[in-house]
């Protein structure tokens, strides 16, 4: 079975934006996360635990999820593509 390679990446994207969002936010509220906040802030530039900072925080991530998923899935279709080839013969 293949993986729609743009699908599983927009999921990934938005999966993974939206948990970015929510523990900006959970930091923001709460205090709790602050270590993984400044952590991904590294990675993430404008990303904290402010409302503005967890909607930046929020676009890199989906770029970020949208990219890995979109790669994962190449890499998982090219794999499985090989191995039904193998076990054909």
């Amino acid at each position: 079975m293949k993986l729609h390679t743009l699908a599983f990446g927009m999921a990934c994207g938005i999966l993974w934006g939206i948990g970015i969002l929510l523990m900006g936010a959970l930091a923001g509220l709460t205090g709790y996360g602050l270590e993984f906040v400044a952590f991904m802030s590294d990675f993430y530039r404008g990303y904290s635990a402010t409302a503005l900072g967890s909607f930046v925080g929020m676009l890199w991530g989906f770029v970020d999820g949208a990219l890995c998923g979109v790669i994962f899935s190449w890499l998982y279709n090219l794999l499985v593509g090989k191995l039904v080839r193998q076990s054909a013969v």
